[in-house]
């Protein structure tokens, strides 16, 4: 999550969560790294006091898995343990100068110059470009490189070289799916490449060791592994099978399709990703990606800046009692569009108002635009496999909306399905850590999985836009396209 670190114990279902604090200005987020740590542990302390009120040994943990927000990036002071800056979180538009400079240097203006290798676009989003910016404007990042005390990592990295031991001996690493997002990485050759270190002028030896996402990494009370935030949500959703598909809704949306064990290049604005890699002489698994910058960061713009709502869980009541958005259209770009546009200049846009236009119709909108902004990714996705999908898995917070289950349904023309067990992040998480060799709590076995409980939301509307609910309304899905594209500056 963004903003939340949760702990989440098997076979005891013990969860825990400890809000973090994000910093805003501008188009600039950041995070604490010590307060990130300091989250985790208040986490663990918890958990384990719950585990002696239930006269549990704390010894009977096995291992600790990490997810984590895969893009964030963290320099860090191997020598003092300290962080040398704030971590620059993946929403953050600060390089987008620099984006533009990368992409006018490049053959074509091409921002696909590096997809061969990375399977990403030149981009805002991803580690490589915000490691640069303070190599460039941090001056304690530039000394602490020029001496070789600098260390990088995602936020895994970081958690794990400080709960293995920090500056006294602590594992530098991370796994397959974090360092596929920095666009240093070879998603072929699984390494590091020279070549995309050189072109952002980045030292390979301040980069962590990569390692598979379900191994022993190091020892602290227990043992750890990891997988990056979405990979993570992939396998608690159990999508092992090449062509299956889950979307996450938290503070953004993330659709990720196993593609196998070959990576699937996009020709429709999808990222091509390393799904998960569960154990070190286990194959590599891809994915295709549609990432969605703004789901439920609208909620929160409506909360906190507009004050239309109390909290986030207002708004599905709000919404509902218009049950329409009487024409009031909302593109939420307001950091920039991701898939399948990867344009960091566009903005924002609330169109179609009257004077009869309300608060419940700017929360239905915002609502929609969750909706169709996923539309617009599993489109580009379908036409990319050119298999369509049959239903959409779905989990994270967002997923409690019944009203937007149903919209996504209905906007999406097929079933909408969500487990019991939303946070699957986390089990995701944890079902890498038990599979670990040397920890071997259990096996992830494809076709011996058991199926979860879950609800399915079958769509209302059928495809010629004929609604069998008067609730529903059918949407002008072209017309919010158009919208869409207007958000981008000529």
């Amino acid at each position: 999550m963004s903003s939340n670190t949760m702990s989440l114990l098997l076979s005891t279902l013990i969860q825990n969560s400890v809000k973090q604090l994000q910093l805003w200005l501008r188009n600039w987020v950041e995070e604490d790294p010590k307060e990130i740590l300091q989250s985790v542990c208040e986490c663990m302390e918890r958990t384990s006091e719950k585990l002696i009120q239930l006269n549990i040994n704390i010894s009977n943990v096995k291992a600790i898995g990490v997810t984590n927000q895969r893009e964030t990036t963290v320099v860090w002071d191997k020598e003092t343990g300290e962080p040398l800056y704030n971590a620059i979180v993946w929403l953050d538009l600060r390089t987008q100068s620099t984006v533009e400079k990368l992409i006018k240097k490049t053959p074509g203006k091409n921002k696909n110059h590096l997809k061969d290798k990375t399977g990403l676009p030149i981009s805002t989003y991803f580690s490589a470009l915000k490691l640069r910016w303070l190599m460039d404007n941090i001056e304690s990042v530039a000394e602490a490189v020029q001496t070789n005390r600098a260390v990088f990592g995602t936020v895994d990295s970081w958690l794990i070289w400080c709960l293995t031991g920090g500056k006294n001996g602590g594992v530098h690493c991370t796994d397959v799916t974090n360092a596929s997002r920095t666009m240093l990485f070879n998603i072929h050759t699984m390494q590091w490449d020279p070549e995309l270190c050189k072109y952002f002028d980045v030292p390979i030896e301040i980069l962590p060791e990569v390692r598979s996402s379900s191994e022993i990494y190091g020892y602290m009370v227990c043992n750890e592994y990891c997988l990056g935030d979405q990979s993570a949500a992939l396998v608690g959703q159990m999508c092992f099978k090449d062509g299956q598909a889950k979307n996450t809704y938290g503070t953004g949306c993330f659709m990720l399709k196993n593609t196998g064990v070959k990576p699937v290049m996009s020709d429709h604005g999808l990222l091509t990703t390393v799904a998960y890699k569960l154990g070190r002489d286990q194959p590599v698994y891809y994915a295709l990606e549609g990432s969605v910058a703004i789901a439920g960061a609208v909620v929160r713009w409506l909360k906190e800046n507009l004050g239309i709502i109390k909290s986030s869980s207002d708004i599905e009541k709000l919404a509902a009692t218009a049950g329409t958005s009487y024409g009031c259209y909302f593109v939420p770009a307001f950091s920039g569009l991701y898939a399948p546009y990867w344009e960091p200049s566009a903005r924002g846009i609330i169109c179609g108002l009257t004077q009869f236009t309300n608060s419940s119709h700017l929360a239905f909108a915002a609502l929609e635009a969750v909706c169709f902004q996923t539309r617009e990714v599993l489109d580009a996705m379908n036409q990319d496999s050119g298999v369509p999908l049959s239903q959409l898995q779905v989990d994270g917070g967002m997923t409690a909306n019944k009203l937007l289950m149903q919209l996504q349904a209905d906007i999406l023309c097929i079933p909408v399905v969500r487990p019991s067990m939303s946070e699957t992040t986390a089990l995701g998480a944890a079902m890498a850590a038990g599979a670990a060799e040397g920890v071997c709590v259990w096996t992830i076995n494809p076709d011996g999985m058991t199926s979860v409980t879950s609800e399915k939301y079958q769509p209302k509307i059928n495809p010629d836009g004929e609604s069998s609910d008067q609730f529903f309304v059918p949407n002008n899905l072209e017309l919010w396209l158009h919208l869409h594209k207007l958000t981008i500056p000529p």
